[in-house]
C-alpha cells in the first residue's frame, strides 16, 4: 500500500494542527476525513469563529466533521463509514477508545516533546521553563493513559537560551509536520520498530497545564530561574508581576547576575531606558512588556509615559 492509498483520518484544531495536515496533503497523502472543534463564539461580538483546521480543510475540499461529542453515536457511524486505514491526531482533545481504536493501524499522535519526558498539557512551555537546551517532537500510537503509547519516531531540536515557547511552537509545528509524514511511511514501509515507553527508564519531567500561580514571578528566585519562566511564558499566557498595583505581563528580559544592592522584588529604574528587578542574585532587566489596560510595548516607550519615583 502507498501513501496515496492508506486512507487517513485527520484529527485537530489550531494553526499547529494545519502544518502537519498540509505536509500529508503536500505529500499527497489520502484523507478521508478532517475532524475539528465546531465553531465557537470568540472576540467582542462573540462572533461565529472557525478553528484553523477547519479552514484549512473547506479551502483544500476536504471531508469535514465537527463533532460536540466524540461518543455520539451519529459521529460514530460517521467515522466508522470512511474505513480509515489509520487516523493521525495533533493538537486535539482527548479521545476516547472508541474512536481511537477504531482504525486497524491505530491512531498516532505528534507530541511536543522527546516521550516519555514531558507528558502532558504543555511540553514546549515547561522544557523552557527548566531550561533544558534540548527538546523534540514524537510520533507514537495512543492508548488508555494519556502520552504512554508505543514510540514510533523521534526528531530532536535544540533550544537556544534565547528561544522563547513561541518561537519554538513555530520551529516545533514544522518539525512535527516533517516528522509525521516520516513515520506514515516508515509504517508502510516496515521500517519503524515501535518501542514501549516502559523501557525508556529514566526520571520523568511532567508538563501539566499552566495556571495563573505558574505566570507569577515570585522575585526570591534566582535570575535564571525567572529568565526560563519569562521565556517559557512568552508570548501566551506570559509571565507577570505587579507595579504600583497594577498587572504587567514581561515578553522579553536581560539576566543581569551580579551581588544584588537592593530589597528583593525592590524596582529599579532611570525612568529612561532601564527598569529592572531585584532577585536573589542579580536583577531582571524589563525589554518587551504591556501594563494592565495598555498595549504592549519596548521598555523605552513604556517609561516615556509612566514614571516611577
Amino acid at each position: 500500500m502507498t501513501l496515496s492509498e492508506l486512507r487517513i483520518v485527520f484529527l485537530g484544531t489550531p494553526a499547529f494542527a494545519v502544518a502537519s495536515l498540509d505536509a500529508l496533503v503536500k505529500a499527497r497523502a489520502n484523507i478521508v476525513g478532517v475532524v475539528t472543534a465546531p465553531d465557537k463564539p470568540a472576540g467582542r461580538g462573540m462572533k461565529l469563529t472557525e478553528s484553523a483546521v477547519k479552514k484549512y480543510a473547506v479551502e483544500n475540499g476536504l471531508h469535514l466533521l465537527q463533532p460536540e461529542k466524540l461518543k455520539n453515536l451519529d459521529f460514530i457511524q460517521q467515522l466508522q463509514a470512511l474505513q480509515a486505514d489509520v487516523q493521525v491526531v495533533v493538537a486535539f482533545r482527548m479521545l476516547p477508545e472508541v474512536v481511537w481504536n477504531m482504525p486497524p493501524m491505530g491512531t498516532i499522535n505528534v507530541h511536543g516533546s522527546l516521550l516519555p519526558q514531558y507528558r502532558g498539557a504543555a511540553p514546549i512551555n515547561w522544557a523552557i521553563i527548566n531550561g533544558d537546551s534540548v527538546t523534540g517532537v514524537t510520533t507514537f500510537k495512543l492508548q488508555h493513559a494519556i502520552d504512554t503509547g508505543d514510540i514510533l519516531l523521534q526528531t530532536k531540536i535544540a533550544i537556544s537560551e534565547e528561544e522563547t515557547a513561541g518561537g519554538l511552537h513555530d520551529n516545533m509545528m514544522e518539525v512535527g509536520a516533517l516528522t509525521l509524514v516520516e513515520t506514515i511511511n516508515g509504517l508502510l514501509e516496515g521500517s519503524l520498530q515501535p518501542i514501549s515507553q516502559s523501557e525508556l527508564t529514566t526520571q520523568l519531567q511532567h508538563a501539566p497545564k499552566i495556571f495563573t500561580d505558574t505566570c507569577k514571578i515570585d522575585w526570591h528566585q534566582s535570575c535564571n530561574s525567572i529568565y526560563n519562566l519569562i521565556r517559557g511564558l512568552s508570548p501566551y499566557p506570559a509571565a507577570f508581576s505587579f507595579i504600583k498595583e497594577k498587572k504587567l505581563k514581561i515578553f522579553a528580559c536581560e539576566k543581569l547576575i551580579s551581588t544584588p544592592h537592593h530589597s528583593i522584588g525592590e524596582i529599579v529604574t532611570d525612568n529612561k531606558s532601564c527598569l529592572k528587578f531585584c532577585c536573589s542574585d542579580g536583577y531582571i532587566s524589563l525589554k518587551d512588556i504591556q501594563l494592565e489596560g495598555k498595549k504592549r510595548m519596548g521598555i523605552e516607550e513604556f517609561l516615556r509615559g509612566f514614571k516611577l519615583s
